[in-house]
């Protein structure tokens, strides 16, 4: 049979307050519908709960059965839905994030150990990952896109200012092989190419020129889904790599790669922060991204 929630907590309400008047008041409804909903769950279970008198109510055999295991499982039902209430409105919980590899470099990675001291409450799992996330479906948060790719149906928020792309080498790698001044030379020159695991395709290599942006479909002995390996293999002379510019900064710092064809060096658009209309609200995700666009600006 369904269980009679409803006529079950107005039983446990006049078990614990002592009379059907205090029961009413502590439920704010009326003293005569909690004596018919009483009534409706002592002729459904066949059986009397109370003992009734003028001045109080006292709990029956079989109401005290029902008391022993209905209130263990009203105080979780009570817990539960205060847990409700207050998950994602306050500086604590689990905040489940799926980003590209880029973006954990670009921003996130730098961004969280400030983040975790500021709110040491707040669990974050990332799941880093190319595929275009059905954030809904697979129990997360949020997501990180270049705004091009976000959801039209989804909350985006902008984090950083659109990225350079550009392409690098290693000093000995230019000796050995010359240095591209066209993109259309880059057909000749070992490439290291990308391969994005959820699609199986090849990352386009794009380019500027005096009519618009264009893609050369570039080839080489090494395919990688990782950028790191990428840009190790091109700092050991591997061949040449088109990255986001800022990721290789430390590289470009020490002089283990050296941009070149900087003539036609493409853009794409900012990093952004996506989600559903229903998280606008949720205190961890809202905490996440004043730190993360904090972070940006600085």
């Amino acid at each position: 049979m369904r269980l009679p929630l409803a006529t079950l907590e107005i039983f446990n309400a006049i078990a614990t307050q002592g009379s059907m008047r205090a029961a009413a008041d502590a439920l704010g409804i009326k003293p005569s519908t909690v004596s018919h909903q009483l009534k409706s769950l002592e002729d459904q279970l066949g059986t009397a709960l109370f003992i009734r008198t003028t001045r109080s109510v006292s709990l029956t055999e079989a109401g005290r059965a029902l008391l022993r295991g209905a209130s263990p499982a009203f105080e979780q039902l009570t817990d539960a839905v205060e847990s409700a209430r207050t998950t994602g409105h306050a500086a604590r919980g689990s905040l489940k994030l799926a980003m590209p590899e880029f973006a954990y470099h670009q921003l996130i990675g730098r961004t969280l150990p400030s983040f975790r001291d500021a709110y040491p409450e707040i669990e974050v799992e990332l799941s880093l990952t190319d595929a275009l996330s059905d954030i809904l479906d697979e129990g997360l948060h949020a997501g990180f896109r270049l705004g091009n790719l976000v959801a039209q149906d989804m909350v985006a928020v902008r984090l950083t200012d659109p990225l350079p792309i550009a392409t690098f080498a290693a000093p000995d790698y230019l000796v050995r092989k010359g240095t591209p001044k066209r993109p259309e030379d880059l057909l000749d020159h070992e490439c290291i190419r990308y391969r994005f695991a959820s699609s199986g395709r090849f990352a386009a290599w794009n380019f500027v020129g005096h009519e618009g942006e264009f893609q050369v479909d570039v080839s080489g002995h090494l395919i990688v889904n990782t950028l790191p390996i990428a840009v190790d293999t091109a700092v050991q002379g591997g061949g040449l790599i088109q990255i986001f510019r800022d990721y290789a900064a430390s590289e470009i710092a020490t002089g283990s790669l050296v941009e070149v064809l900087t003539d036609h060096q493409p853009t794409t658009p900012g990093l952004y922060i996506y989600f559903p209309r229903e998280y606008r609200s949720m205190m961890p995700l809202r905490l996440f991204i004043e730190h993360l666009k904090a972070t940006a600006r600085g």
